[in-house]
């Protein structure tokens, strides 16, 4: 291995900490305490820290971090684009013609995403009524999870997953199966979602 200086030595003196009080300890109140709060104590710390939870956010974040690790600009083997994998043809149907323009936009993404699962809610309305809250194949069903799978494979698929019981499972080309993300993505508060026919994402 050639070095960048091969003769230069380091007087690792200059780096000691010998002799200096390196004791920083505080408690766990104070050092949670933003730069503006002096010295008041705050014994919460969700103020500080985002929780996202089960919570709408949540939910997209989730999801976006199983689809892309929450990379806009990423576009895999298959051509889909962005934080939430995209297919040309889905962008159509929610108004977006330039995969370009999409995939370095992410305000537009985000929109996106909103309006597709608007849309996937308002085709999937009836089977969240009546399968949400049972269990198939042991899957507890909820509306996140109906909507994550939906996002997956297309809200065609969830109606065939749903009304076969389970019998019928859409895996993509990754192995990810419209169970694993009915279970994975279940429980999250997506009332935040309105179904919408005719949503759209515009900037």
């Amino acid at each position: 291995m050639t070095a960048l200086f091969p003769k230069t030595t380091v007087d690792m003196t200059n780096f000691s900490t010998e002799g200096l009080d390196l004791n920083y300890t505080v408690s766990e109140d104070i050092a949670m305490l933003s730069p503006t709060e002096g010295t008041s104590t705050i014994t919460t710390h969700d103020k500080y820290f985002p929780y996202l939870g089960k919570s709408y956010l949540g939910f997209k974040e989730a999801l976006a971090f199983k689809e892309s690790r929450g990379n806009y600009f990423t576009v895999n083997d298959f051509g889909y684009l962005g934080k939430y994998q995209f297919g040309a043809e889905t962008l159509k149907l929610l108004g977006v013609y330039n995969p370009q323009f999409f995939l370095y936009t992410p305000e537009l993404q985000e929109k996106a995403f909103l309006a597709n699962s608007e849309r996937n809610k308002w085709i999937l309305r009836k089977d969240i009524a009546r399968f949400a809250g049972k269990k198939i194949q042991g899957i507890t069903i909820t509306e996140s999870g109906i909507l994550a799978a939906a996002h997956l494979a297309g809200p065609g698929s969830v109606k065939k997953f749903l009304r076969s019981l389970g019998n019928y499972d859409f895996s993509d080309a990754y192995g990810s199966s419209i169970s694993y993300y009915m279970e994975r993505f279940s429980g999250y508060d997506t009332s935040f979602i309105k179904p919408n026919r005719k949503a759209k994402a515009i900037l």
